[in-house]
């Protein structure tokens, strides 16, 4: 297990405005759900971009970037290059996503300017974690897994940018091509290599899990990175093989991390089974049911397949893996800065007291129903079937954004 420092973490009313925006971000993607026809929907409609830039900006990355504010010094065992820089990445990040939404909803000319937004609250994020890490003389595994992650996330803005400009008809550019290499980019390079590459540092210290084996994880990186390069050279050569070659190595690397994360589950210390082992294990089922399903698409070529295996791998996997997470990284920061300070002189509260017992069991309970119901509703096509399920994950973020207050405000 990693050695944690907490000498270099930041404050947290630096943290706190990441996961209370993120939190309403996930709530608004739910409510966007409600507005999304079943009936003939495809992987390229505009709504379809506007909830996947709605979800992923200002939920998934929104609460990736305050959580890394957080791990990066305290797993690099340096101070940030530039903490303050944080105040500017959040508002931008949240003026941003809501311009590129409107923009895909109803009014193209939008999405540049969204888009610049946005590109200079990312820039600054890659730029703050690169100066970060060139201040540490040996890279382990996990920051070797964020430098990869963040190359991968510069590549992948810069490709959202130009299409962004794109669809608003400033420039003309190929935006097939440039579609298949920005989702892989920021999906696959950003969002789940950032989440694997913690995974060695965050589920062993949340489970105490010792004695295990890296090589797994680094073989499923290295598969991820290879797969990546392939898909990219598949969209601007043209080359086919590449694509599915890079789609299959990509699946493989998935499995393989999965096979890593079961290695830690079966070696952890801690036993008992809370509202963050029970999210993650419904994230990595869903990871596994989205794999299958994408697999299906691959061989049948049954576009809802395709819609149900991404739905899987961001209600399912990311958001049950953030908000698992969420439950155990704010408590932490909050006792920390509020409490730790009293240890000694007065009773103090556990983390599992900080925890709000019945809203996060709520919100496991309300959004896997949700998650399983629209997942089955889109392979059917059936619209009364999604909001039913929309239903269910509305009370589910209502639930989570009550628990986010619940924690930060812990007296």
């Amino acid at each position: 297990m990693f050695s944690v420092s907490r000498d270099f973490a930041p404050p947290f009313k630096l943290i706190s405005p990441f996961f209370i925006l993120g939190s309403f971000f996930y709530l608004a993607s739910v409510l966007y759900i409600f507005f999304i026809p079943a009936e003939n929907i495809t992987m390229l409609d505009t709504k379809i971009f506007g909830f996947v830039h709605l979800f992923l900006l200002g939920f998934v990355m929104m609460t990736i970037f305050g959580a890394m504010a957080q791990l990066v010094p305290v797993v690099l065992e340096v101070g940030h290059f530039g903490v303050e820089l944080f105040y500017a990445i959040w508002p931008l990040l949240a003026i941003g996503t809501l311009m590129m939404t409107v923009g895909f909803v109803s009014y193209p000319m939008l999405l540049p300017f969204g888009g610049v937004v946005v590109l200079i609250s990312i820039m600054i994020f890659i730029l703050e974690i690169f100066l970060t890490i060139k201040k540490v003389k040996t890279l382990n595994l996990a920051m070797k897994s964020m430098l990869l992650s963040n190359t991968f996330l510069f590549f992948g803005v810069i490709f959202g940018f130009l299409m962004s400009l794109g669809y608003s008809g400033l420039i003309e550019v190929d935006i097939n091509t440039l579609l298949r290499s920005h989702v892989f980019l920021v999906v696959v390079g950003y969002v789940v290599v950032t989440i694997m590459g913690l995974s060695v540092v965050l589920l062993p210290m949340f489970g105490l899990s010792h004695g295990f084996s890296q090589k797994p994880l680094q073989n499923a990186l290295i598969m991820m990175g290879v797969s990546i390069l392939l898909v990219l050279l598949s969209s601007f050569f043209k080359i086919t093989f590449f694509e599915y070659a890079g789609y299959i190595l990509a699946v493989a690397g998935l499995f393989m991390y999965f096979y890593f994360v079961q290695t830690i589950y079966k070696t952890r210390a801690r036993k008992e089974i809370d509202i963050y082992a029970k999210s993650l294990i419904f994230s990595y089922f869903s990871l596994v049911a989205s794999l299958l399903m994408g697999i299906g698409y691959m061989v049948l070529g049954f576009e809802p397949l395709l819609l149900s295996s991404g739905w899987m791998m961001f209600f399912g996997f990311f958001a049950f893996a953030v908000t698992g997470h969420v439950y155990k990284i704010i408590p932490f920061l909050v006792w920390f800065e509020r409490f730790s300070p009293l240890v000694g002189k007065q009773k103090v509260p556990m983390l599992a007291d900080m925890l709000p017992q019945k809203s996060s069991s709520a919100q496991f309970v309300f959004c896997a129903i949700g998650v399983v119901v629209v997942a089955v509703a889109i392979l059917l096509q059936n619209d009364a079937l999604i909001k039913g399920g929309a239903s269910f994950l509305l009370m589910g973020s209502i639930a989570f954004v009550r628990s986010v207050f619940y924690m930060i405000n812990y007296k």
